[in-house]
């Protein structure tokens, strides 16, 4: 009898063991999806974020013919995957002192949008290469891919500079504003022999430019998706994921400028140009340029024309007699409001909206450290 009760008391002993066993089986089944979940969900956003084609507006495209005297070329070269990039040498004179390569930022198109800028550094004694990155305007591939993807681009476009036989033997310097940043700093690791680099608004490692954006929306929530973003970036892109700004620093002895606004909604101050200077500060090859209220997009630029064009463009708005945000009137707006732009905007204005204070610094930054 009492072996009976025994065995009885095993066996309920063993049952609730199994039980225990199977929602410890189940708990860790759905902890694991989750997590799955999230990964995909967080990957999902990445790549809604960021692997896009990009195009440039028309109605703000620059042309060369709006800068007086300046020349271009086009050239084509590829990239990691062999898709084909376009590539542009910009020239207003001829015994240039040096090439300025520049990366262009994230969104808007490729290079055209800085076309202003290459004609700055063409009219003051340097030729400058530009280029559209991947999935940007003229140069191939569906999408962007990721962030990486910029860093990867502005190796090849220095090496086909410097390796390609078309271009002049010349000291070489690098501008990058946003992504353009991040990837000119960070390609340092690839190209130690750049003399000189200025860096508009950019960022230390290519995820922060997904965690200081998604911040703004998710909060700290964000931080449980960077794992996944890490590891996604790492999987396509190895060592230019992990690479970063200040490994560019470290891997070179180039001169760094480095301007950031402490307003930049877009990049924040603190992926870029506070990381920077808590560590560099007292290096005499750094200088650093904190400003205020500049925004992001318009860092480099005198608002003086943009923001008397954005008054009456308001105004012209107010006077439309029909919803322009509702969906079904999408295309109609698009198109009046390119018929705006191309009877209303001033493209000489347009073409000469650069900060030339900023700029005069610049230009004596690559002359100091180029010439």
């Amino acid at each position: 009898m009492k072996k009976e009760k025994t065995e009885k008391t095993e066996n309920k002993e063993n049952k609730k063991h199994s039980k225990r066993k199977i929602v410890g089986i189940v708990l860790l089944s759905l902890f694991l999806l989750a997590i799955v979940g999230w990964g995909a969900f967080s990957i999902a956003m990445y790549e809604e974020n960021f692997n896009q084609r990009f195009e440039s507006y028309e109605p703000l495209s620059f042309r060369v013919e709006d800068f007086e005297g300046l020349s271009r070329t086009k050239y084509e070269f590829p990239s990691d995957k062999g898709q084909k990039l376009a590539g542009y040498w910009y020239s207003a004179g001829e015994n240039q002192r040096g090439i300025i390569v520049i990366a262009h930022g994230f969104g808007g198109g490729g290079h055209n949008s800085y076309m202003d800028v290459a004609n700055y550094f063409a009219q003051h004694g340097y030729y400058v290469f530009a280029y559209d990155a991947t999935g940007n305007d003229e140069s191939e591939g569906e999408g962007v891919g990721g962030v990486p993807q910029g860093q990867i681009d502005l190796n090849y476009a220095i090496s086909f500079v410097e390796e390609s036989g078309n271009f002049p033997k010349l000291p070489i310097g690098l501008f990058g504003h946003s992504w353009g940043g991040y990837s000119v700093c960070s390609v340092l690791t690839f190209h130690p022999e750049v003399r000189a680099v200025i860096e508009c608004s950019g960022c230390n490692a290519s995820a922060d430019l997904f965690e200081g954006g998604g911040k703004s929306q998710a909060g700290d929530l964000i931080y449980t998706m960077m794992p996944f973003i890490n590891l996604h970036e790492w999987l396509h892109y190895g060592k230019y994921a992990t690479n970063t700004a200040l490994d560019g620093f470290e891997a070179s002895d180039a001169a760094v400028m480095v301007i950031h606004s402490e307003d930049d909604s877009v990049v924040s101050i603190e992926y870029g140009l506070d990381k920077y200077y808590e560590k560099y500060k007292d290096d005499p090859r750094f200088v650093f340029k904190r400003l205020k209220d500049k925004g992001h997009n318009y860092i480099i630029n005198d608002m003086t024309y943009i923001d008397s064009f954005n008054v009456e463009f308001d105004k012209w708005l107010q006077t439309l007699h029909y919803d322009y945000k509702a969906e079904e009137n999408k295309e109609r707006f698009k198109k009046d409001k390119a018929d705006y732009i191309h009877a209303h905007l001033d493209r000489t204005k347009w073409a000469n909206r650069l900060n030339e204070e900023m700029f005069r610094e610049f230009l004596a930054f690559y002359d100091k450290n180029l010439g």
